[in-house]
Protein backbone atom coordinates (compact mmCIF):
# COMPACT_ATOMS: atom_id res chain seq x y z
CA UNK A 1 0.00 0.00 0.00
CA UNK A 2 1.33 3.43 -0.86
CA UNK A 3 2.05 5.90 1.96
CA UNK A 4 -0.39 8.57 0.72
CA UNK A 5 -3.24 6.05 0.96
CA UNK A 6 -2.25 5.28 4.57
CA UNK A 7 -2.16 9.01 5.39
CA UNK A 8 -5.65 9.43 3.92
CA UNK A 9 -6.99 6.53 5.98
CA UNK A 10 -5.22 7.85 9.09
CA UNK A 11 -7.23 11.08 8.86
CA UNK A 12 -10.36 9.17 9.84
CA UNK A 13 -9.19 6.08 11.70
CA UNK A 14 -7.27 5.64 14.95
CA UNK A 15 -6.14 2.22 13.73
CA UNK A 16 -4.56 3.69 10.59
CA UNK A 17 -2.96 6.50 12.65
CA UNK A 18 -1.40 3.75 14.76
CA UNK A 19 -0.22 1.92 11.60
CA UNK A 20 1.24 5.16 10.24
CA UNK A 21 2.94 5.94 13.56
CA UNK A 22 4.49 2.45 13.66
CA UNK A 23 5.65 2.84 10.04
CA UNK A 24 7.26 6.17 10.87
CA UNK A 25 9.29 4.54 13.66
CA UNK A 26 10.89 2.36 10.96
CA UNK A 27 11.20 5.07 8.29
CA UNK A 28 12.72 7.62 10.71
CA UNK A 29 14.70 5.49 13.18
CA UNK A 30 16.22 8.57 14.85
CA UNK A 31 12.75 9.49 16.17
CA UNK A 32 11.84 5.96 17.27
CA UNK A 33 13.10 6.23 20.90
CA UNK A 34 10.93 9.33 21.43
CA UNK A 35 7.73 7.37 20.65
CA UNK A 36 6.02 10.37 19.08
CA UNK A 37 2.43 9.57 18.12
CA UNK A 38 0.18 11.07 15.49
CA UNK A 39 -3.01 12.09 17.32
CA UNK A 40 -4.90 13.97 14.60
CA UNK A 41 -4.25 14.42 10.91
CA UNK A 42 -6.26 16.74 8.69
CA UNK A 43 -5.72 17.96 5.16
CA UNK A 44 -3.84 20.99 6.49
CA UNK A 45 -3.28 20.22 10.16
CA UNK A 46 -1.47 17.80 12.40
CA UNK A 47 -1.38 17.13 16.13
CA UNK A 48 1.39 14.92 17.51
CA UNK A 49 2.06 13.66 21.03
CA UNK A 50 5.43 13.80 22.73
CA UNK A 51 4.95 11.43 25.65
CA UNK A 52 6.29 12.19 29.08
CA UNK A 53 8.70 9.26 29.30
CA UNK A 54 12.30 8.71 30.29
CA UNK A 55 13.68 8.79 26.73
CA UNK A 56 12.34 12.35 26.41
CA UNK A 57 13.59 13.64 29.79
CA UNK A 58 16.29 16.16 30.55
CA UNK A 59 18.39 16.03 33.72
CA UNK A 60 15.54 17.37 35.90
CA UNK A 61 12.88 15.02 34.52
CA UNK A 62 11.27 17.63 32.27
CA UNK A 63 10.74 17.23 28.53
CA UNK A 64 14.14 17.72 26.92
CA UNK A 65 14.64 20.82 24.78
CA UNK A 66 16.01 18.74 21.91
CA UNK A 67 13.05 16.33 22.00
CA UNK A 68 10.70 19.32 21.80
CA UNK A 69 12.68 20.70 18.85
CA UNK A 70 12.67 17.29 17.17
CA UNK A 71 8.89 16.91 17.34
CA UNK A 72 8.58 20.45 15.93
CA UNK A 73 10.70 19.44 12.94
CA UNK A 74 8.88 16.13 12.57
CA UNK A 75 5.34 17.54 12.70
CA UNK A 76 5.92 20.39 10.26
CA UNK A 77 7.97 18.32 7.82
CA UNK A 78 5.59 15.35 7.86
CA UNK A 79 2.51 17.49 7.20
CA UNK A 80 4.20 19.42 4.38
CA UNK A 81 5.48 16.22 2.78
CA UNK A 82 2.04 14.64 3.01
CA UNK A 83 0.56 17.56 1.04
CA UNK A 84 3.24 18.05 -1.60
CA UNK A 85 4.35 15.68 -4.34
CA UNK A 86 7.57 14.16 -2.98
CA UNK A 87 8.60 13.20 -6.50
CA UNK A 88 8.37 16.83 -7.62
CA UNK A 89 9.70 18.75 -4.61
CA UNK A 90 12.74 18.25 -2.39
CA UNK A 91 12.41 19.51 1.18
CA UNK A 92 15.31 20.17 3.56
CA UNK A 93 15.24 21.83 6.95
CA UNK A 94 17.39 24.94 6.71
CA UNK A 95 17.26 25.95 10.37
CA UNK A 96 15.13 25.85 13.48
CA UNK A 97 14.49 28.44 16.17
CA UNK A 98 12.88 27.49 19.47
CA UNK A 99 11.48 29.64 22.25
CA UNK A 100 10.95 27.75 25.49
CA UNK A 101 8.24 29.17 27.74
CA UNK A 102 7.43 26.53 30.37
CA UNK A 103 8.98 23.28 31.64
CA UNK A 104 7.17 20.20 30.35
CA UNK A 105 6.33 17.79 33.17
CA UNK A 106 3.62 15.73 31.42
CA UNK A 107 2.56 14.59 27.94
CA UNK A 108 2.61 17.42 25.42
CA UNK A 109 1.13 18.06 22.00
CA UNK A 110 2.69 19.74 18.98
CA UNK A 111 0.20 21.37 16.62
CA UNK A 112 0.83 22.74 13.15
CA UNK A 113 -1.56 23.90 10.45
CA UNK A 114 -1.66 26.00 7.31
CA UNK A 115 -4.16 27.03 4.65
CA UNK A 116 -4.34 26.00 1.00
CA UNK A 117 -3.69 29.65 0.10
CA UNK A 118 -0.51 29.66 2.20
CA UNK A 119 0.72 26.50 0.47
CA UNK A 120 0.07 28.01 -2.96
CA UNK A 121 1.41 31.50 -2.20
CA UNK A 122 4.48 30.51 -0.18
CA UNK A 123 5.68 27.34 -1.93
CA UNK A 124 4.01 26.29 -5.18
CA UNK A 125 3.69 29.63 -6.99
CA UNK A 126 7.14 31.01 -5.99
CA UNK A 127 8.82 27.80 -7.23
CA UNK A 128 7.48 28.51 -10.70
CA UNK A 129 9.83 31.50 -10.96
CA UNK A 130 12.51 30.81 -8.31
CA UNK A 131 15.01 27.99 -7.97
CA UNK A 132 14.18 27.47 -4.29
CA UNK A 133 12.12 28.97 -1.50
CA UNK A 134 12.53 28.96 2.26
CA UNK A 135 9.37 29.08 4.34
CA UNK A 136 9.06 29.46 8.11
CA UNK A 137 6.55 27.18 9.82
CA UNK A 138 5.31 28.20 13.27
CA UNK A 139 4.48 25.33 15.61
CA UNK A 140 3.33 25.48 19.19
CA UNK A 141 3.60 22.82 21.86
CA UNK A 142 1.25 22.71 24.85
CA UNK A 143 1.16 20.21 27.69
CA UNK A 144 -1.91 18.18 28.67
CA UNK A 145 -3.03 20.98 31.01
CA UNK A 146 -2.76 23.61 28.28
CA UNK A 147 0.49 25.24 29.42
CA UNK A 148 2.36 26.73 26.45
CA UNK A 149 5.74 24.98 26.47
CA UNK A 150 7.37 26.11 23.22
CA UNK A 151 6.99 28.08 20.04
CA UNK A 152 9.08 26.70 17.23
CA UNK A 153 9.94 28.30 13.93
CA UNK A 154 11.13 25.66 11.47
CA UNK A 155 12.54 26.96 8.19
CA UNK A 156 12.07 24.51 5.31
CA UNK A 157 13.75 24.90 1.94
CA UNK A 158 11.80 23.65 -1.07
CA UNK A 159 13.23 23.01 -4.48
CA UNK A 160 11.95 21.34 -7.62
CA UNK A 161 13.87 18.07 -8.05
CA UNK A 162 14.74 19.08 -11.63
CA UNK A 163 16.79 21.97 -10.19
CA UNK A 164 18.68 19.90 -7.61
CA UNK A 165 22.35 19.55 -8.60
CA UNK A 166 23.35 16.71 -6.27
CA UNK A 167 22.32 13.10 -6.78
CA UNK A 168 19.42 11.80 -4.69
Amino acid sequence: MDSSAIVEKAKHSSFWRWVLTQSLYRMIPFNSPHKFQLIEIGDNSLKALIPYRRSNFNHIKGLHACALATISEFATGFLLLSRLDQKKYRIIMQRIEMDYHYQGKMDAFAEFSFTNEWLQNEIILPLQSQESVVVPCIIKIHDAKGNHLTTGKVFWQFKDWTKVRTKA
